[in-house]
């Protein structure tokens, strides 16, 4: 029986104890002692939100799948527990073994948001890990990132060996097998990476110097070891049925943020958004088959006892087989009395009537994500979405029985006049006025409810918005003002909501985002002046990010405010997605002239993506 890292008093004193003990219903448990290779996978943030990635559930099961390897998890300990691990000279431990991270061969975390990259620091320092890559030796775990905030590395490059770069399912058995090999051989740290960096998609930090012009800006990137490439390319998976997926996923013991089966029904998006780094960096799209994700749905639901299926994916409108796929899971949920989740749906008519069958509508809300209040402003973006399909939208909600309406702005985004911004709130007193219109007094359920929501434009690496300038703090804060002083003249005022972000979260996202590796030396400086945990309001201090800008000599506008040159070298260009940065560029073009660019289906722009050979660059 494994004995558990954490002594019953000290679980006695944290919240949720349950967070670190394990033992959930669907984990895998091996002798360590059995396995060539121990791999702990980390969620750097709470464990709630990190048993509701999905990306996760699907390594774990993958390499778990292998006999000689053990995949193990970790997440941060919450502040009260890093406190007594601290206090008590406590090592970070894997939930499934309980055993020091500090014993494994890799730590894989997972980067999913910029603002978790102090905590990154947080799980490496408990692990008693060196922060810094230069400084481990043999006996460390080789750390490997991957996720979507590895296409820019960059500022964290010197806390990282090794980052993945695209879908994880492709290369890691491959990895793997050059570290046996490497192991065998009595081969050194090194010598591993050298081999690493021979795998298409693996980026080693180590291996290549960055020179800068005297404005700043990179003058060249270049390997310093000739088993580096001098491009690295993202790995996708082409054939999305057959590819790794956990049939009996993990079920937590406590509430997490998302407590339901998960249906990955595809990968990727037709769409082209020019604010969306996921529907740039994940194309081309690739359906998974109607059987498949039948069988799926059945095992997964078996073997966990969830009440909830969810679909996942971009935007679940555009999979082809979704009539098909929803007939199935009502007739099998409703005899299970499972719920069903459609997030991601654009709302039209046969939307609406699928969540009218599965939701009950006396306390859902009809969701849209106009992302802009004008038209002219939509067609700046591509979001692909009139008024006219708002508008007919919601009437067709509040005909089936909603009266709650929650919209989705962006604020501050490229080209964005004092109009756009007031056509945010004109767009909700077109809805409001519609209900009021649409609903006869005598069926009405009260007022209608519209929840506005504005976050801030933050420019993202492999976007056509790459190039853009982003507003500062104290310019989003006044549109926000601006939005918020015209909601008080509008006469359906009390049916109308506003809530807007924090704009120094989204100042320091926007700074991460687009940065260097010259950004390493100031978050090192702001995790030892005690930040952590700064994707959560109630922890993040934005005094000390301020102090610790000014001590390292960051220049705010450098990174935030300039627009940048056609020509200039990015920190992330090393890197091939598949998506060119001419169509980019053009694309950023079209943007600034309010030009649409039609989605992959009705037309292929030329991207580049269907250089990958599949998906929907290849249907017909």
């Amino acid at each position: 029986m494994r004995k558990l890292a954490l002594t019953d008093e000290i679980l006695m004193k944290i919240e949720k104890p349950a967070r670190y003990i394990g033992n959930e219903v669907n984990m895998i448990v091996k002798n360590p002692a059995d396995v060539d290779v121990r791999f702990a996978m980390c969620f750097p943030d709470i464990y709630e939100i990190g048993m509701s990635h999905l990306g996760i559930q699907i390594i774990y099961d993958m390499l778990n799948r292998r006999e000689d390897v053990y995949c193990e998890r970790v997440y941060s300990p919450w502040i009260d527990l890093d406190k007594i691990m601290r206090e008590k000279n406590i090592p970070l431990f894997a939930i499934e073994s309980q055993q020091p991270i500090k014993n494994f061969d890799f730590l894989g975390i997972t980067l999913q948001y910029e603002m978790c990259y102090t905590n990154i620091l947080q799980v490496l320092d408990l692990s008693k890990i060196p922060l810094l890559s230069k400084d481990r030796t043999e006996s460390d775990p080789i750390v490997i990132g991957g996720g979507p905030c590895a296409y820019n590395p960059e500022p964290i490059a010197d806390f990282f060996d090794i980052f993945y770069i695209g879908e994880g399912e492709t290369e890691y058995y491959h990895l793997i097998d050059l570290y046996k090999e490497n192991k065998k051989n009595g081969g050194s740290r090194k010598d591993f990476l050298e081999m690493a960096a021979g795998i298409s998609c693996i980026y080693v930090p180590q291996f290549y110097d960055v020179t800068y012009n005297e404005d700043g800006t990179i003058k060249e990137m270049k390997p310093n070891n000739e088993c580096a490439p001098a491009k690295v390319k993202k790995e996708i998976v082409l054939d999305f049925n057959e590819v790794f997926y956990p049939d009996k996923p993990l079920v937590p013991f406590i509430k997490s943020v998302q407590d339901r089966c998960v249906l990955e029904i595809q990968r990727g998006c037709i769409r082209e958004c020019r604010f969306c780094q996921a529907g740039s960096v994940y194309k081309p799209l690739r359906e998974k088959k109607l059987d498949k994700l039948k069988e799926i749905a059945l095992t997964q639901l078996q073997s966990t006892g969830h009440e909830e299926i969810s679909l996942s994916s971009l935007s679940s409108s555009d999979y082809s087989q979704l009539q098909e796929l929803i007939d199935f899971l009502m007739e099998e949920c409703k005899a299970r009395h499972v719920n069903i989740s459609l997030p991601s749906l654009r709302i039209d008519a046969f939307s609406l009537d699928v969540m009218r069958k599965v939701q009950d509508v006396k306390k859902s809300s009809i969701t849209f994500a106009p992302e802009a209040g004008t038209q002219r402003m939509r067609n700046v973006i591509n979001k692909g979405l009139t008024e006219e399909d708002i508008l007919n939208g919601s009437r067709q909600a509040f005909l089936g029985g909603w009266n709650k309406v929650k919209l989705y702005f962006m604020l501050g985004q490229p080209t964005e006049t004092n109009n756009d911004v007031d056509g945010i709130m004109d767009l909700c007193e077109k809805i409001a006025e519609l209900y009021y219109e649409t609903v006869p007094k005598e069926q009405r359920k009260g007022k209608c409810q519209i929840t506005a929501s504005t976050s801030f434009f933050v420019p993202k690496p492999f976007t056509p918005f790459q190039w853009a300038s982003m507003c500062s703090a104290s310019t989003f804060l006044d549109k926000a003002k601006r939005v918020n002083d015209k909601r008080k003249t509008l006469l359906n005022r009390k049916s109308i909501k506003y809530n807007w972000h924090e704009a120094d979260l989204s100042i320091l996202e926007g700074l991460l985002a687009r940065g260097d590796r010259r950004l390493s030396k100031t978050l090192l400086a702001i995790y030892h002046k005690g930040g952590i945990y700064d994707a959560w309001s109630e922890c993040h201090n934005n005094e000390i990010w301020e102090e610790a800008i000014k001590e390292t000599g960051v220049d705010l506008d450098f990174y935030i405010t300039r627009q940048r040159s056609a020509d200039e070298i990015f920190p992330w260009d090393f890197i091939d997605t598949g998506v060119t940065k001419e169509f980019l560029l053009r694309e950023w073009k079209n943007a600034l002239e309010e030009k649409v660019t039609p989605n992959c289906r009705m037309q292929c722009s030329g991207c580049g993506a269907a250089s990958f050979g599949g998906g929907v660059c290849h249907e017909n």
